[in-house]
């Protein structure tokens, strides 16, 4: 199987690198978004971004500072260098050598900016949402600039890992980038919830944490089946079969 998840706007480069590390694979996209990006004033990328003006600055900087190289010295391990709620979550930090070549198997992570990632793919410092309404020639969104190509990448890691199983862990703004109509396998959707004041609710920052719980159970126990998914019991969530359906899961605490 296979699990996306979205990435994080939180990012800690002062992480060393973790051994073995790989490339991006839509590295030319990647360069023609910073090109547009690299034109951006302040003012221009607070109101792309809809953000303060300290993280435009900040973002600024990033982008007139990306290199077309990837190095140990401008660069993270994707897996290591995302640092929000799912990331804390799955804490890859204590995975072993095992661990993180299952996670480069299993796992990858949808991105604005890099299309679909595997957790060993070096990253470099960005902020760009998927969301993010950027013009790039004819395209008038990012939805519209990755067209298929996601989709396509994401069937060639389906097919070589000879998985029928693609498990949704991503918010809606990324799933999105995903023709789920043209995906080789089966999907899987799967959601928390808990109980507060005797009523079942979706509480955000921690669905977040519990996505990242769900793909560090996947990695830590080298999950290859979905009905091993029912076995889920970090946090104290288990599997709800009365919430359930057969491509519909939800978890419960």
């Amino acid at each position: 199987m296979i699990a996306i998840l979205s990435p994080a706007k939180s990012l800690d480069f002062n992480r060393e690198i973790n051994g073995e590390f790989t490339e991006t694979r839509l590295q030319e996209e990647s360069f023609n978004l910073v090109k547009k990006l690299k034109k951006e004033k302040v003012n221009g990328l607070k109101k792309l971004f809809s953000v303060s003006e300290k993280i435009a600055m900040l973002n600024v900087d990033r982008f007139q500072q990306y290199e077309t190289s990837f190095n140990v010295n401008n660069s993270r391990q994707a897996i290591l260098a995302f640092d929000g709620d799912v990331y804390k979550g799955m804490n890859a930090l204590d995975f072993n050598k095992n661990e993180l070549k299952y996670a480069q198997k299993s796992v990858r992570i949808l991105s604005g900016l890099y299309g679909l990632i595997r957790p060993l793919d070096l990253i470099q410092p960005y902020r760009l949402e998927m969301g993010t309404k950027l013009k790039i020639g004819r395209k008038n969104n990012l939805y519209e600039f990755w067209g298929d190509k996601i989709t396509d990448l994401l069937n060639e890691d389906l097919a070589s890992n000879k998985s029928k199983l693609l498990v949704n862990l991503a918010s809606k703004e990324y799933y999105k980038a995903i023709d789920s109509k043209k995906v080789n396998a089966e999907i899987l959707e799967v959601n928390f919830k808990e109980y507060k004041n005797d009523q079942l609710k979706f509480i955000s920052f921690n669905a977040k944490k519990a996505r990242g719980f769900m793909a560090r159970y996947i990695v830590k126990n080298k999950i290859k089946k979905k009905e091993d998914l029912k076995g889920f019991n970090l946090e104290n969530y288990s599997f709800s079969e009365e919430h359930s359906s057969d491509n519909q899961w939800l978890f419960i605490r």
